[in-house]
């Protein structure tokens, strides 16, 4: 729940109602526009460097009633950017970010300096949830700090004592108990929250974008409960009994099953948009017997993706090689094997990385010891689609004499697994968009320490320039070529396996209108539901 530090698309979803960013996608038209800044930024390119002039709307407020300005933007880039802060998922978001300059005339207009030049610099630069500095830094510990000090060298700051006492505080705040400092400039207040369970949102009173010029901002429903349900069974009976109205990532067997049934659909609407969410594997390369990219590939191709997506997916997913969308043509690597589910080519590769075939497995020499190849694999407790996922490379693992074991667990474990390197293999998934490709905290090595988001240890140094230059490139050509390199690398590589991209099933209470269903994340807008009359 933390603002800056958020773990996944659930979280996003609500802090999108408690907090605002400068800029906006609204998921009617699945069109960038402005949030808390008057419009789209002011471009200009100078050099080495691109200018991006903002101003922050007139009206806009925070919870206490004073208002947004240039300042919390400053203070919002500190807080992303300073060392010492629990940061890191968002820090390279905003690394482009040189500094900012603030309008000595106008306490509201500023512009922000950035590296270089890409297109997508235009959302990154708004996309990122404003935070009030009244309520985070009272003592103003950070004034003083400046935003171009935060990008290379920061170990003199670490020693800096202003930031050192504002991280010990921030890094302090429990924001799964606390919601003294979930008060954003958006249109909600948490009003409760018990961790697994639920969590209640409630409308402010006389919130100052609830305006009729400004539609794609809005806080409509009075209360919203978000019901927190471990597994999809649950889930669906909570559904069908009427208990809830919007459930999405319905199990497809399921979903087929509701759109048959004529009672529930006089009730409900199915949607099925195309997603921009994918579900992967990722396998520990830091340990051992994972070390040889042999080893990683031939349990790539044990990966029966056809078999994944009949039993859990049916129609519902477009299988795939690379992180991105096979839609998205212009950027995806055709060439890329899609590694079809191949018993023969696994044998092979698992001969060529030196392990041997006994009577009750494979065995290898590794560190003086005789090791048997045997695979962990963690998935999210309650998530049908990973089970099921799971047991299909059980059982096709099995055939190659590969013994499997499959543990599901809660979300906070499974993260916290993830991050202390804990685990043989896991299934997840990602969401993303079609406007940006920044996959640094990913896969760059500077994440792939304990606590990073490089959970498989991907990388070396030719990685990580390949991602910088990236984020860098002008052109779509040429950032199109470095996607299809990067592509090709996380393929030979086989630490980070993209299994397929799905469309999402949601249902939705037919009493609403103005539900602006997308194939963006959260692929609904809650806050602009409307009672039909």
């Amino acid at each position: 729940m933390s603002p800056v530090n958020f773990a996944d698309a659930e979280a996003i979803q609500i802090l999108n109602l408690l907090f605002q960013s400068l800029l906006v996608v609204d998921l009617a038209e699945d069109k960038l526009k402005p949030a808390l800044a008057l419009s789209l930024p002011q471009i200009t390119r100078q050099d080495s460097v691109t200018l991006y002039a903002f101003e922050v709307r007139e009206d806009a407020r925070w919870t206490d009633g004073s208002p947004v300005t240039a300042d919390d933007v400053a203070f919002t880039l500190k807080v992303l950017k300073a060392p010492l802060l629990n940061n890191e998922r968002n820090k390279p978001q905003v690394e482009f970010i040189r500094d900012i300059r603030l309008d000595t005339t106008n306490p509201r207009k500023f512009v922000l300096i950035c590296s270089g030049y890409a297109p997508e610099m235009e959302l990154l630069t708004g996309d990122f949830f404003i935070l009030p500095s009244y309520l985070l830094d009272p003592e103003g510990l950070l004034e003083t700090i400046q935003v171009a000090s935060l990008n290379e060298g920061l170990s003199e700051l670490e020693n800096n004592q202003n930031l050192k006492a504002f991280a010990d505080k921030f890094n302090a705040i429990n924001f799964k108990t606390d919601n003294t400092y979930l008060r954003g400039s958006s249109g909600y207040l948490l009003e409760s929250y018990a961790p697994s369970q639920h969590l209640v949102l409630q409308r402010k009173q006389d919130w100052w974008g609830n305006k009729q010029e400004f539609s794609h901002l809005s806080a409509s429903p009075e209360r919203i409960s978000f019901h927190i349900i471990p597994d999809n069974t649950t889930a669906l009976l909570a559904l069908k009994n009427r208990q809830l109205d919007v459930l999405e990532n319905i199990p497809a067997a399921e979903f087929n099953q509701l759109k048959t049934d004529k009672e529930f659909t006089s009730d409900f609407a199915l949607y099925t948009p195309d997603a921009y969410e994918f579900t992967y594997i990722g396998l520990n390369s830091r340990l051992p017997k994972f070390a040889d990219r042999r080893t990683r590939q031939a349990i790539a191709y044990l990966l029966d993706v056809e078999s994944m997506i009949k039993v859990s997916q049916q129609n519902y997913a477009t299988p795939t090689a690379s992180v991105i969308p096979p839609t998205l043509k212009e950027f995806y690597n055709t060439s890329l094997d899609s590694r079809a589910y191949n018993l023969a080519q696994a044998e092979s590769l698992l001969k060529a990385a030196g392990w041997v075939r006994e009577q009750n497995g494979w065995y290898k020499s590794i560190n003086g010891e005789k090791t048997q190849l045997t695979i962990d694999v963690i998935y999210r407790a309650g998530n049908t689609n990973f089970e099921n996922a799971a047991l299909v490379f059980q059982q096709s693992a099995a055939k190659a004499g590969i013994p499997v074991t499959l543990q599901a667990m809660e979300t906070s474990l499974l993260s916290q697994k993830s991050k202390a390197h804990e685990f043989d293999m896991f299934f997840r998934s990602l969401t993303g968009n079609p406007f940006v490709f920044n996959f640094k905290a990913l896969f760059h090595t500077s994440f792939a320490d304990l606590g990073g988001l490089n959970y498989t240890g991907f990388g070396n140094q030719q990685s990580d320039k390949l991602l910088d230059a990236i984020n860098a490139a002008e052109a779509p050509a040429e950032k199109a070529r470095l996607l299809k390199e990067l592509q090709a690398m996380l393929h030979q590589e086989a630490t980070f396996i993209p299994l397929y991209y799905q469309k999402e099933r949601i249902a939705v209470h037919k009493r609403f209108s103005n539900t602006k269903i997308s194939g963006l994340s959260p692929n609904y807008d809650v806050s602009s539901f409307t009672l039909k009359n």
